[in-house]
């Protein structure tokens, strides 16, 4: 069996590939075709014009729809692992899930409303997105630490512990750079700016703000590259309960055709309900 193959470590996988992706290949299409410069321009800007907007749009929905999934995997995992007495993590799984859940829907808003159309609804996806996304992190991490040893290891909890570190200094640096930059360029409309020359004002502050955002987002992917090990050991299955044997919406006075063994049909397939 192929290591993909074993529980459902695909999805986390299949998450951190296509993410990857995602940032990638609307990047070079925007370079070839000179929509933006070559060193490090921010990760929107690669998907503000057609065609790769488009490409960018499609790819970053696919991976929210990923990501939600992968998240609530985690959080059935947890929940199994952890029982129904530490009704405390309970509540902080759950949490954990929801809002890991605003993070991806604000990876939809990012995607579909482009920074040079509609700013400031594509300001609040990326709030959403880096913002819930890094209190994800941190809150998957401290779940990490109190099942750590018993459940997993401590290096694990210090793995995950580093990247939200890393994530929250990315976002520290983002921040006061992008700040800098634009009160550097009162007067421009830097969203709509897509080509920068060194040595132009806020032309450092610029380069900074993108690198910082480009290691945010690869911190994000590496959260999940932790996921891969633990997903190996989980499967999940649903289970069908029929209130009826048949589809009808009968009327009075009609009998519904019974069931040749008075009860009504069940069906079972591996999707939800988890085991470890």
């Amino acid at each position: 069996m192929w290591w993909f193959q074993q529980g459902m470590c695909f999805l986390p996988a299949a998450l951190v590939v296509w993410t990857a992706a995602s940032f990638i290949f609307p990047y070079i299409t925007a370079v070839v075709l000179r929509h933006v410069d070559p060193f490090v321009p921010y990760i929107s800007d690669t998907g503000t014009m057609a065609p790769e907007r488009c490409v960018f749009g499609i790819m970053m929905d696919v991976s929210a729809f990923l990501g939600m999934a992968t998240m609530y995997v985690r959080y059935k995992q947890v929940e199994t692992l952890l029982g129904v007495d530490d009704l405390k993590l309970l509540r902080l799984n759950c949490i954990g899930l929801w809002v890991g859940w605003t993070s991806s829907f604000g990876m939809c808003v990012v995607a579909n409303f482009q920074k040079t159309t509609i700013f400031y609804m594509h300001l609040v996806g990326a709030i959403l997105t880096f913002g819930f996304g890094a209190l994800y992190i941190l809150l998957q991490s401290v779940l990490s630490y109190y099942m750590q040893p018993h459940i997993h290891s401590r290096t694990i909890y210090l793995l995950r512990l580093c990247i939200g570190f890393w994530t929250l200094g990315s976002i520290f640096s983002m921040f006061i750079s992008s700040v800098i930059m634009y009160t550097s360029l009162i007067g421009v409309d830097v969203p709509r700016k897509l080509h920068w020359t060194p040595g132009e004002a806020g032309y450092t502050a610029h380069i900074i703000s993108t690198i910082s955002e480009w290691f945010l987002a690869f911190s994000f992917i590496s959260f999940f590259l932790t996921y891969i090990r633990d997903f190996q050991k989980i499967n999940l299955r649903a289970e069908v309960d029929l209130q009826s044997s048949h589809l009808y919406d009968w009327t009075h006075g009609h009998n519904p055709p019974s069931h040749h063994n008075g009860r009504a049909p069940s069906e079972v397939s591996p999707l939800l309900a988890g085991t470890t």
